[in-house]
Parts: structure tokens; sequence; C-alpha cells
């Protein structure tokens, strides 16, 4: 809760994964890869409820032995491969009226603390905006990026801006991280997304910004929490 308001946090896992098999569940340092994010979320100082919105019954089990609340499972028409990310979220908060702030926390971003969490909720109500999501520095410079044309040759992406030769003389940019989404229950039922004009950023380190996509990313924090320990 912050300055009165309740806080739902909604941690979204289908069992469908096909790049990594049962990728939520998949053992990661000798943990299920959604019990990071299920640890990190009860460690929060400002959540008041966490549950996981999931398809699958031995995601929900185990989402459960962590201590998550699993209050229902997820239609299945809310899991295909195509479902948009929004959807789960919104059928989620059907079930949950009187909280003012939803916060979403996807399993693939183990490395996210509490901090990150709690952060992005103080920075969303200090501002009184409606939302805020984590980003992270990204290492690709837009202005070094190309295509190839139709006779072969590299065409840049953006042909009325300069090219700058030194990284140093290039803009910042962020990406979307996926670790840390906050929102007001309203504002987001009404815009159906996190990504507005007025959406303000909360910047996480690159090193606690993965997002688990694929195996080489899975082996990247298995290095990653094996040199924490």
């Amino acid at each position: 809760m912050i300055n009165g308001k309740k806080i739902l946090a909604i941690i979204p896992a289908r069992g469908g994964s096909k790049g990594i098999p049962k990728k939520n569940i998949k053992p990661l340092r000798g943990k299920p890869l959604i019990a990071w994010t299920i640890e990190e979320a009860k460690k929060s100082k400002l959540l008041d409820k966490i549950i996981v919105s999931t398809d699958d019954e031995e995601i929900m089990n185990v989402a459960k032995k962590w201590g998550a609340e699993v209050p229902f499972l997820r239609p299945s028409e809310l899991a295909r491969d195509d479902t948009p990310g929004i959807a789960p979220v919104l059928h989620a908060l059907e079930y949950f009226s009187d909280y003012e702030y939803v916060v979403v926390l996807q399993p693939t971003s183990p490395l996210r603390l509490a901090e990150d969490i709690d952060e992005a909720i103080y920075l969303c109500e200090k501002n009184k905006s409606n939302f805020c999501v984590s980003v992270t520095e990204s290492k690709i410079i837009p202005d070094w990026m190309f295509r190839i044309n139709n006779q072969g040759m590299l065409e840049p992406l953006n042909s009325n801006r300069e090219i700058p030769y030194q990284r140093q003389k290039a803009k910042k940019t962020y990406v979307l991280n996926g670790a840390v989404y906050v929102g007001r229950k309203e504002a987001l039922i009404k815009t159906r997304s996190f990504l507005t004009p007025e959406t303000l950023p909360y910047i996480m380190p690159n090193i606690r910004s993965v997002d688990i996509d694929d195996m080489d990313d899975f082996l990247y924090c298995e290095y990653i929490l094996g040199r924490n320990e």
C-alpha cells in the first residue's frame, strides 16, 4: 500500500512456452524460474496481494508452493501464442475491484529486485502519473542500424539523420526490459496499455534487465546468479 492505495501484483505465467519447454517452472539455480519473481515480490514493502495468472495446473501448484495466490485458472483462449499481453491482466482485474494500482511482474525477469518494484511504484505515485514501466539503456545505437535495399546495398533506417561515428556522440536510447509494469487500475482498464504518452520510465541497469527468451538468456542468468552467490 502507498498513501492508502492498495496495490495488486499480477505474475502472468502461461504453460505453453515453445522456446524453452515449461520455461516458467524450469529450475534456475535450484529454484523454479517463477519462484525468483514471487520471492522478490514478497520482499516488496508496498504490494498488498500477489497473484499468479496461469492456465497450467503444474505452474499453479509451483506458484502456491512458493507463496503466491492463484485464485483462478486462466481460460485457454487467454493463453495462446497470439494472446495480447494485456488480455490476462485485464481478465485478472475482473476478480479484484478494490485496488488502486496494478503491478505486472513477468517471471522471465528473474534478476529484478524488490527495490525495483517499489521504486517504480514510488515514481508513479510521486509524479501522480497513471503509468510507469521499467527500461534499460540500449546497447544498440539506432543511428547505426541499416536495412538492405532492393539493390543489395546498405540503407540507413533513418536517412534524415547524420550518422555519428563515435558512440559518445550518439543519443542514449532505452528499451523495455519487461521487469516491472505499474499502472493505476482504472486508467489501465481505459487505455488497455501501460504504454501511453504519459508513461514514466524507471531505469534499471543492464545486469538486472535480462528477459529470458531462449536458452542463451537462461544460461546467462544462471551465470549472473552463480557469480553473486
